[in-house]
């Protein structure tokens, strides 16, 4: 993997650059469509290639450790091939997953043990594990395993939560180092800052994971119950330190105003389920605000859903004609909202990046930050 940054805004540290992969290559700053297992929910791929236009999609190897299972993916060729999606993809280690499993899972120096969520069973995922498991699923870029504690942690349970994640992750560099990727291109490993809300352990996390030259660095453990000034905080004391020649991904944020925000602190990556998972609900984000399609002021608008929206449904449906769907509960109407969100997401990096390159960024975003935060 190659990471070329093309310009620094001049009154941010808002950057745009190019990331290239075997299986193509990424604009940034990018957000990546959330595709669990395997699939970006409620949306074909079809739309996920023309209508979206995602650059890179997320899988889990948790999830599809657990189902289709790594034997089928392996005899598939890899997710690439299993799901039909032949441009880059990333995999999250399934840490935060397994972290999530409460009561259910024990957590030692080895790895975990836990349950399975679907039917019981027991498994162990160590750092050798899973690197092994993200070799078989074959993604571009894949994630070491780490431990993502709460946003609540006190000082002591996340000092030594992120220590553990550190000697996790030579772990990792080792597995990984000493095996070969199973399909013929290359991955890339990057590892991830923890530190929860601790400016010192950040710190001390940040210096550790700067020190591996690695291909490009994450920034873990935020959005899971902070307040939002923190996790600004936390993301400009870790960019300060992480090199400026590697792409910088923010895992699991978030809002298009967190997006904005983070991006003007450094960030070059994105992912959150936000977009599908909101609009399956009905709440849909566009560049003027953000509109609740179950509303009832929808009912008789027969307007496009977005007269100039990022994708071809904010043209082929109307405001009303979604509002039916969702009431109606039909299955079309996430789907509608899960592209068309899906699709403002990009458009968004999409223009924050030629802002950047137009060096007029600073201007821009604030602009763009009060039509966001509107409700309609």
């Amino acid at each position: 993997m190659n990471f070329e940054l093309q310009h620094t805004d001049c009154k941010s540290n808002a950057r745009a650059g190019l990331i290239t992969t075997d299986h193509g290559t990424i604009q940034t700053p990018i957000f990546m469509p959330v595709g669990t297992v395997g699939s970006v929910k409620a949306v074909q791929l079809y739309e996920l290639k023309n209508d979206i236009e995602a650059q890179i999609i997320l899988g889990n190897t948790y999830h599809l450790y657990l189902r289709p299972g790594i034997d089928i993916l392996e005899k598939a060729g890899g997710l690439h091939k299993f799901n039909g999606f032949d441009r880059p993809m990333l995999t999250d280690s399934g840490g935060f997953q397994v972290f999530s499993l409460t009561g259910i899972r024990k957590l030692t120096e080895e790895g975990v043990e836990f349950r399975s969520h679907i039917d019981g069973s027991k498994h162990m995922f160590t750092p050798e594990r899973v690197m092994d498991i993200e070799r078989s699923i074959g993604a571009d870029i894949v994630m070491a395993f780490d431990e993502c504690a709460p946003g609540t942690s006190d000082y002591e349970y996340a000092r030594k939560s992120t220590a553990l994640t550190h000697r996790w992750l030579d772990r990792c560099i080792e597995r990984f180092n000493n095996t070969d990727p199973k399909y013929g291109y290359k991955q890339s490993l990057f590892p991830i800052v923890q530190g929860c809300v601790y400016r010192d352990l950040r710190i001390q996390s940040a210096e550790y994971i700067a020190a591996k030259g690695a291909d490009g660095n994450a920034i873990g453990g935020l959005a899971v119950g902070e307040p939002v000034e923190k996790m600004y905080e936390m993301i400009e004391l870790v960019n300060g330190i992480l090199p400026k020649d590697k792409p910088r991904y923010l895992m699991g944020v978030g809002t298009p105003v967190n997006i904005l925000e983070a991006i003007s602190l450094g960030v070059d990556m994105f992912d959150c389920v936000m977009p599908t998972r909101n609009g399956r609900n009905g709440m849909l984000f566009t560049k003027d605000g953000i509109m609740n399609m179950k509303n009832k002021k929808w009912e008789d608008d027969f307007s496009p859903i977005e007269t100039d929206g990022a994708s071809r449904v904010d043209l082929l449906y109307t405001k009303a004609y979604l509002h039916h769907l969702f009431h109606a509960r039909e299955l079309l109407a996430m789907q509608i909202a899960s592209v068309h969100n899906l699709a403002f997401y990009l458009w968004l990096v999409g223009e924050a990046r030629k802002h950047i390159l137009a060096d007029d960024f600073a201007i821009w975003k604030p602009r763009m930050i009060e039509k966001l935060s509107t409700r309609l």
